[in-house]
């Protein structure tokens, strides 16, 4: 498990654009002048942990980033990436300014669908990170809104999903893909977000739609298909046990919580990259 989080760490800083030297190969070697070493992980992690206290959630979320850039040998690195995970999403949905994001005044004739597709963002996150509970917006209101783009990424080997903004690495996902490389696998390439469906039905193949409400529903709660080929898609699933495995007809099988989750920030047009 420990390997496998390593070879997942080292994608993240790579997509990140961060560029990942392992360690070992530089053990005994010296850093150059204009690079300093890294600083210790306890003291990142206290660095985090006091900028967590403090309410600087960006401050606890640089340290973090450090570690799993810097030390992705630690034995505890999948419990630092998901903490990263989780604090990404803390401010992705709150009111919290950072460099991703601006605030706008609400002006006649807007409405929270124009001012998504005007910033290439959903009204879900919009909604979530002002605390609006309608779709109802007031001349003269101000909105902290997203403005940086997303982009997914798949490992069919690793069973993972990554959620990038602009270049940062937002959070990783366990996911199951394919079952097998014939008549159920995931097919690789780049796609985008095509179609998006909150309570999908499940027409079954060779049998009657299955309801949204229906614990055999396949589909789970949400469902975000594929542009080139609308029966291949990210959707949730009934069967939580097996994620993180390959165990699907070829889709990308998430939890419900975590399709939804993803679901309320991807628009629209979303680039999705799928690999081995």
């Amino acid at each position: 498990m420990k390997n496998r989080w390593i070879f997942i760490v080292a994608a993240v800083v790579l997509i990140a654009g961060i560029g990942f030297v392992a360690m070992k190969l530089h053990k005994g070697t010296s850093s150059p002048a204009s690079e300093p070493a890294p600083l210790p992980v306890q003291k990142l992690l206290d660095e985090a942990t006091q900028a967590e206290t403090s309410g600087d959630s960006m401050k606890a979320r640089t340290a973090y980033q450090q570690i799993v850039s810097e030390h992705p040998d630690y034995d505890k690195v999948e419990d630092i990436q998901t903490k990263l995970g989780q604090l990404n999403m803390s401010i992705l949905f709150s009111k919290e300014q950072t460099p991703q994001t601006e605030m706008y005044q609400v002006q006649m004739g807007d409405s929270l669908g124009k001012l998504a597709k005007q910033y290439g963002t959903t009204k879900e996150l919009i909604k979530r990170s002002n605390g609006l509970k309608s779709d109802v917006i007031r001349i003269g209101q101000n909105l902290r809104i997203w403005k940086a783009s997303f982009a997914v990424f798949v490992s069919k080997s690793q069973n993972t999903l990554i959620l990038k903004s602009g270049e940062d690495v937002m959070k990783i996902y366990h996911v199951s893909t394919g079952r097998d490389k014939k008549e159920n696998n995931t097919p690789v390439g780049t796609f985008k977000v095509g179609s998006k469906i909150a309570n999908p039905v499940w027409f079954k193949p060779g049998g009657q739609p299955v309801p949204p409400e229906s614990p055999e529903n396949e589909l789970g709660s949400r469902w975000m298909g594929f542009d080139t080929d609308p029966h291949y898609g990210i959707h949730g699933t009934i069967h939580p046990e097996v994620i993180g495995s390959p165990a699907t007809a070829g889709c990308v099988r998430m939890a419900n919580p975590d399709v939804e989750e993803l679901f309320d920030i991807i628009p629209m047009g979303t680039k999705i990259t799928i690999q081995e």
